[in-house]
């Protein structure tokens, strides 16, 4: 689907579904609440997939950030809405998505002046290892499979490389990404 044709959950200050509005629309100088979602992705040996948006984002282009972002549509369960936009931006198909941070919400505005305003579920879930990767190239310039724990300390030293809600998801996950063991899949195991 393209971004015309798809439309996104707006939401009252409760959290509750007030409406809709076309996503093409919908981000803006004065972008109202509405509803969307973050998945980090793990490799079955615990890395993490970070991607950085494409240059032709409208919001925060050419930035890092977690490994899938999108909007459920109206009626769309959510689990749907991450498969799906998982499809579109990275070509796969994806297996045991879990909730992590079910009540993460934030607003933040990008150097050109568009602002997010987002009641944003954060999400998990596993790569299959015999799944490889398509970019959508209109989504995704560049992606990145790396040591959660590093991940960690990137977002806190150049917090301006990356997505706001990226930066703030990780911190609030730190605990969970940070090595719990001295195996990569134990740690990942966390948040699987």
């Amino acid at each position: 689907m393209t971004g015309t044709l798809e439309s996104v959950v707006l939401l009252n200050d409760r959290g509750e579904p007030v409406g809709q509005q076309p996503k093409s629309t919908v981000h803006h100088f004065e972008t109202p609440l509405h509803l969307a979602f973050s998945l980090y992705l793990f490799s079955v040996d615990g890395d993490l997939l970070m991607t950085r948006r494409a240059l032709t984002k409208v919001a925060w282009p050419g930035v890092w950030t977690n490994s899938c972002c999108g909007h459920p549509m109206p009626g769309e369960t959510m689990t749907h809405a991450i498969e799906r936009r998982v499809f579109v931006e990275l070509g796969v198909e994806i297996e045991d998505v879990r909730s992590v941070l079910p009540d993460f919400s934030y607003r933040a505005r990008d150097a050109g002046g568009i602002w997010e305003n987002e009641i944003c579920p954060v999400f998990s879930a596993t790569l299959h290892p015999s799944a490889k990767l398509r970019p959508n190239p209109a989504e995704v310039m560049d992606h990145a499979w790396s040591d959660p724990a590093q991940v960690v300390a990137a977002t806190a030293a150049t917090p301006f490389a990356f997505s706001p809600w990226a930066v703030d998801q990780v911190a609030q996950m730190a605990d969970l990404l940070r090595p719990a063991a001295a195996d990569n899949s134990e740690r990942a195991g966390l948040l699987r």
